[in-house]
């Protein structure tokens, strides 16, 4: 840089010369220390200039980060669990002002503020203003769904000859890793080095829920300034088990305390959905054509969700998983907007399918994080993951497996866009 220095001030004598035709005398009554360090001097144009001469003489300059607003990532105690043990609330605000608040309880997305076409900020995710309400109330509002998230026939499974027993706690069958899952476990929260995030972990030992083998897990949550969230899950094991993570967030894009989903419009791009039974148990693929399943473009919630169709009946409206296309690489599962505020959010996920939950069993008993009740069909889950009861299916064509074994890396990746217009 010493060598630059004489070069450095002729620059800028011939970017302000060349802008505004200053003559020497002019440009001396400013300094050269004046000049180094108040960019403010120098209009935008001069900056053009600048920047320009200097790319013709091969000269670089480390750039400067502008930014209306810090980054910024905090930590506050949420509350106390009956053992005594605290529990963490980590909220991430980016230089746009979008904020995401995570819980240490479940792994849990806890708030999503995002503004509007006209720049109004609301909170999009049911949740709770307090703990206890999230350890005795919720209908997984938010969490890491696991260690099995969806559900298994009868809580069982068979892997390399050894028969499994899970819990039974939907029905005759397991739902999202049984009585205690990865829901109701409280993670190890850490602020992220680089950029604005936090990761947490939880080991699951070997033997809880019924599963085989200790599994490790890490969850990373990023906040872009591009109002991107991306979900990346980790886990390893030391002995063959079964896994499927997902992030179980009900989202409202009008804003948590508003009644409805069904006015928001859905497009999932995939061709095809995973039917099932009266108990929720995949009896096969169907294409979605000519049925109230096709949304491969932009399509009310509510418009079809009443009619006459077998599998609305089972699912006592949408409870059902999308194939994504573009499987083995991230590609884009669903986009959902709300016309009344311009709000939308595109998922991405490299994961083989979506879940799509219209909110069928919430039904006005919640009161949530800003006292409003939540009624029918106020929230709505799209759960990127492999299919339910893929244990169950292990080596079948179009079932990706859902076996994870020693020195093998379970990999989940997910990006929630948030855009309004």
């Amino acid at each position: 840089m010493k060598n630059h220095a004489n070069t450095y001030f002729f620059l800028i004598f011939i970017s302000l010369g060349g802008m505004f035709s200053c003559t020497p005398s002019e440009i001396s009554q400013i300094t050269l220390e004046k000049i180094k360090t108040s960019r403010d001097y120098i209009s935008e144009k001069s900056r053009i200039a600048y920047r320009t001469t200097q790319e013709s003489l091969g000269i670089k300059e480390e750039p400067t980060a502008l930014s209306a607003k810090p980054m910024t990532v905090s930590k506050k105690v949420f509350g106390t669990l009956a053992n005594g043990s605290k529990v963490n609330e980590f909220r991430l605000i980016n230089a746009k002002g979008m904020e995401v608040s995570i819980l240490e309880y479940g792994s849990t997305i806890r708030e999503i503020i995002v503004p509007d076409r006209n720049g109004k900020k609301r909170n999009v995710s049911l949740g709770f203003n307090n703990l206890d309400d999230y350890v005795h109330k919720s209908p997984y509002f938010g969490c890491i769904a696991g260690r099995y998230a969806n559900r298994i026939a009868k809580g069982k499974f068979l892997l390399d000859g050894k028969e499994y027993q899970l819990a039974t706690n939907n029905g005759s069958n397991h739902l999202h890793g049984g009585e205690q899952g990865f829901d109701k476990r409280t993670w190890t929260g850490k602020p992220l080095q680089d950029g604005i995030g936090v990761i947490m972990s939880y080991q699951s030992m070997d033997g809880e829920e019924g599963y085989p083998g200790n599994l490790n897990c890490t969850v990373t949550y990023t906040l872009s300034d591009s109002n991107q969230l991306t979900i990346e899950i980790k886990a390893v094991t030391d002995k063959a088990t079964v896994v499927n993570l997902t992030n179980h967030t009900y989202f409202n894009l009008s804003g948590e305390e508003n009644s409805t989903i069904l006015d928001h419009l859905l497009t999932l791009p995939g061709s095809s959905f995973v039917a099932t039974d009266a108990t929720n148990i995949p009896t096969g693929l169907l294409s979605v054509a000519g049925t109230p399943f096709d949304f491969r473009s932009p399509t009310a919630v509510g418009s079809r969700i009443n009619r006459n169709h077998p599998q609305l009946k089972v699912g006592k409206g949408y409870d059902h998983t999308w194939i994504v296309p573009h499987r083995d690489k991230v590609g884009l599962a669903a986009v959902l907007q709300d016309p009344e505020s311009g709000r939308q959010l595109k998922l991405f996920t490299n994961q083989p399918g979506v879940q799509f939950y219209s909110g069928n069993y919430l039904d006005g008993s919640l009161r949530g994080s800003n006292g409003s009740l939540y009624p029918h069909r106020s929230g709505l889950c799209l759960e990127p993951q492999v299919f339910p009861d893929s244990p169950n299916h292990q080596n079948e064509k179009g079932w990706q497996s859902c076996v994870l074994r020693p020195g093998e890396n379970y990999h989940h990746l997910s990006i929630y866009e948030f855009s309004a217009n």
